[in-house]
């Protein structure tokens, strides 16, 4: 049997570990949105401002559930948890969809009741609220841009801020047409934009985690080009029960019974064929962690006399 236990990152353990700071920075400008907008709901009476803000919210706790995990994540594996708290990372990403889904509920809910009992908004005080709220999150865009293509932890911490973002202008928007035209509806409709503006994030984040929580075949690959390049090795006669999964972001790993010719067996040191065939593994499909245990070619059939 062979292995390779080649580490998911430089830095940190885990992709999302190499950015620890950025995740700190971000929840500081989430957390200080969410205040500014707070108040400037309670002042203005936009309800806009407050769905933003729980919005904002929703970003500084969903990303300071990714830094939790990311923390965990780099505590050393242990006899019980041999892959150490990495998975943790992923329930984060699922808490993090969760949260934006409930959001999504209450600013709907809220918005249906302001048709039905409108409130007088300030719309100089919403936009200018709006504007300050929009050129923070550009801020958080900026700090996550490199990062978001790297884990699902960055890419839903991402994720919220444009998000945010788009529910900032949205706020704007509302806010201008109050202001030029008095009309208090727009309120409300910049609400339910900000709720609608979550759905696909919210998602797409859960459909990506769930895919990693049910230990499916990596997205990015196509586990029939694996077996082919397996099969094309000199000696390499049989490929069966091929497994490959993602243990966390940036960490997918292999596992499979690799059927070689007996000549082989016979001619060619065991470890110099597990090292072709792991290069293999890491040159085409960067596949750091496989373990691939070789057989010889009438090994399957007996074990399977055995268990009859």
């Amino acid at each position: 049997m062979g292995h390779d236990h080649g580490a998911p990152t430089a830095a940190g353990g885990t992709l999302t570990g190499g950015h620890r700071k950025r995740l700190v920075w971000t929840i500081c400008i989430s957390t200080a949105i969410t205040l500014i907008q707070v108040i400037g709901s309670l002042i203005s009476g936009s309800l806009a401002l407050l769905a933003d803000a729980a919005h904002s919210l929703t970003d500084a706790v969903g990303v300071s559930l990714a830094l939790g995990a990311v923390t965990l994540a780099q505590r050393a594996p242990t006899p019980r948890r041999t892959f150490g708290f990495y998975r943790v990372e992923i329930f984060s990403a699922v808490l993090n969809a969760l949260l934006l889904l409930g959001i999504f509920v209450w600013v709907l809910w809220s918005a249906i009741r302001r048709f039905s009992e409108p409130v007088e908004v300030k719309g100089g005080l919403m936009f200018a609220i709006a504007v300050l709220g929009l050129a923070a999150n550009l801020v958080g865009l900026w700090l996550l841009r490199d990062a978001k293509d790297q884990s699902l932890n960055l890419r839903g911490a991402y994720l919220e801020v444009l998000g945010d973002a788009l529910g900032s202008v949205a706020v704007i928007v509302g806010g201008l047409v109050i202001l030029l035209t008095g009309w208090q509806t727009a309120d409300p409709i910049a609400s339910i934009v900000i709720g609608v503006l979550i759905v696909p994030r919210a998602y797409g984040l859960l459909r990506d985690a769930t895919h990693v929580l049910l230990e499916a075949t990596p997205q990015d690959m196509d586990i029939a080009e694996v077996r082919r390049h397996l099969l094309e090795e000199p000696g390499v006669v049989g490929v069966h029960d091929l497994h490959a999964w993602t243990v966390t972001s940036g960490m997918p790993v292999l596992t499979a019974h690799v059927v070689v010719a007996d000549a082989t067996l016979r001619s060619e040191d065991h470890g110099h064929l597990l090292t072709r065939l792991q290069s293999c593994l890491g040159d085409h499909f960067d596949l750091a962690h496989s373990t691939l245990q070789l057989e010889p070619a009438g090994h399957r059939e007996a074990v399977h006399v055995l268990h009859e």
